[in-house]
């Protein structure tokens, strides 16, 4: 058997979706699931594709989280591109279950949302979750709340194992009606060509966003030692006001996007190591670009504070990143 997720959240580390994704797919994986996860915000420029994914699922998991309105716009480009892309008749025997989380008020309407869509799609939902989280760390740490989740996880298993039936809804008689006014036909393989070209058209535009941002980079590079000084600035930074504290231990890979380059920081109690290059094991690893980098050793923004805004993306261990603010204490220049 094996079970798609599609998560439709921005992939923050406080974010308790991510946290429910985990649950379910570790008891799902227990009992010999095989369970393959799709994040579309790393999947922005071929979501038109992912419906073809579609066709390897048993069952399929919708996962996203209520930041202010709605199921995300990343959510919705998934489920219009399974409407007009997807193989209907592969959808007809597929079980989906609603994941909604909200942080704000909503989370129940992303269930009923993601419940109707996909019925209309034609596709079979089952009952699925939905919470309000105000602390995502008592919502992760409160074992009642786990074997809920859990307890979910075995049911929809159970669901698709079973073949079990649902009664049939007026959902159904309005995707009939819509798709008989449907002016054009297509094959399941003629609407799985038309995703490549959709998608082709968005990877050229991303291709040509990159070559600016390559020529940019060798204007940059045909002075070397500007770059260099550029380089040396930010270091020189974080070295002047580096306060280090007792018993603390962690690294930092910074992805300044815009540049291409990754600054690493590692920090040993007393001793402070900085430099650019690669570190894929590092305990934070964030992304963010060079304008809020100088922002950040100018003193005019803290690393935290960057995060909460957005201006600054990150994962890995959150008790680590806000200390980045209390190791490195810049002067307001």
């Amino acid at each position: 058997m094996k079970v798609n997720i599609y998560y439709g959240g921005r992939g923050l580390i406080e974010d308790p979706t991510l946290y429910v994704i985990s649950k379910l797919t570790a008891v799902l994986e227990e009992i010999r699931v095989k369970v393959t996860r799709y994040n579309l915000y790393e999947e922005k420029n071929a979501i038109a594709m992912l419906p073809k994914t579609l066709k390897e699922a048993d069952g399929v998991i919708l996962a996203t989280t209520v930041d202010w309105f709605g199921i995300g716009g990343l959510m919705q480009q998934f489920l219009d591109a399974c409407w007009f892309y997807a193989d209907k008749d592969n959808l007809s025997k597929l079980y989906m279950m609603p994941i909604a989380i909200a942080s704000t008020y909503g989370e129940r309407d992303a269930e009923l949302y993601l419940t109707k869509a996909w019925e209309i799609l034609g596709g079979i939902p089952i009952s699925g979750l939905s919470a309000y989280v105000e602390n995502h760390v008592e919502f992760e740490t409160n074992q009642d709340y786990a074997k809920i989740i859990e307890k979910k996880a075995e049911d929809f298993y159970r669901t698709i194992h079973q073949k079990i039936k649902i009664l049939p809804t007026s959902n159904n008689a309005i995707k009939q009606n819509v798709m008989h006014g449907s002016s054009i036909v297509l094959t399941p393989q003629e609407s799985e060509q038309l995703s490549v070209y959709v998608s082709d058209d968005t990877y050229v535009k991303k291709q040509k966003e990159d070559i600016e941002e390559l020529t940019q980079l060798f204007k940059e590079m045909l002075d070397s030692n500007k770059e260099s000084d550029n380089n040396q600035e930010f270091i020189k930074n974080l070295r002047d006001n580096f306060h280090p504290l007792d018993d603390f231990v962690a690294s930092y890979c910074i992805q300044i996007s815009d540049t291409k380059k990754n600054l690493v920081i590692e920090v040993d109690n007393k001793k402070l190591k900085c430099y650019y290059g690669e570190k894929a094991d590092a305990d934070v690893i964030a992304k963010t670009t060079s304008t809020v980098m100088n922002k950040l050793v100018l003193g005019r923004v803290t690393f935290q504070g960057a995060f909460m805004s957005g201006d600054l993306t990150a994962k890995g261990n959150f008790k680590t990143l806000r200390s980045f603010d209390q190791v490195f204490q810049f002067n307001i220049t």
